[in-house]
């Protein structure tokens, strides 16, 4: 990794902006996450928010060892209230050099620092565009981090990774960077809810 370190601040105003226009009545609307609802898909922020904080600061315990897939889909009482801090801590966490140094683990998987800051990135682009989309709400993040994103999932196989990513979609020559970091992932850039 290089001098110039990824900066999770516009992913995290973006998803922050994005948690602020959800309300009870989108809590179970479907999302591009296939079987996931809105409150599913809040629920999983929630716990990676947190999870990828520990990592950051290399406090293993439960955040950090849990398999993602065996999380809780409750979403507990107060998130639109907390979960906004647990995104501005998880940003400031990763503003740390030696966060992305070393070794770590998230997801009860050990690795490196700087590719640990990197899944939550592109944890937090990702899921903040599904959120979007799933409500109508418009998303929008800065080059540089839709650089990074697609940097990420470019080096998964185009098939698809079991338990992170669905094959990989078509997208036109002309496709911005987001549409093909989203496309990489096994979304849809065009995905609107049923209906």
């Amino acid at each position: 990794m290089g001098d110039h370190l990824p900066d999770l601040d516009p992913a995290g105003v973006a998803l922050v902006n994005t948690l602020g226009g959800v309300h009870a009545e989108h809590l179970a609307l479907p999302t591009p996450c296939q079987d996931w609802t809105v409150q599913d898909l809040i629920a999983h922020v929630d716990g990676l928010t947190q999870a990828f904080t520990a990592a950051a600061d290399k406090d293993f315990g439960p955040w950090t060892d849990t398999d993602p897939q065996q999380q809780s889909r409750d979403l507990a009482p107060g998130w639109a209230a907390r979960i906004p801090r647990t995104v501005e801590t998880l940003v400031r966490a990763w503003h740390r050099p030696e966060a992305w140094t070393g070794q770590t683990r998230a997801g009860g998987v050990d690795l490196p620092g700087e590719v640990a800051g990197l899944v939550a990135l592109n944890e937090v682009v990702l899921h903040g565009w599904d959120l979007a989309r799933a409500t109508g709400q418009g998303y929008d993040v800065d080059h540089a981090t839709a650089a990074a994103a697609l940097g990420f999932v470019d080096e998964f196989d185009d098939a698809g990774s079991e338990g992170m990513f669905g094959p990989a979609r078509p997208v036109p020559d002309d496709a911005d960077t987001l549409d093909r970091a989203l496309a990489l992932s096994g979304r849809d850039p065009r995905w609107e809810p049923p209906g």
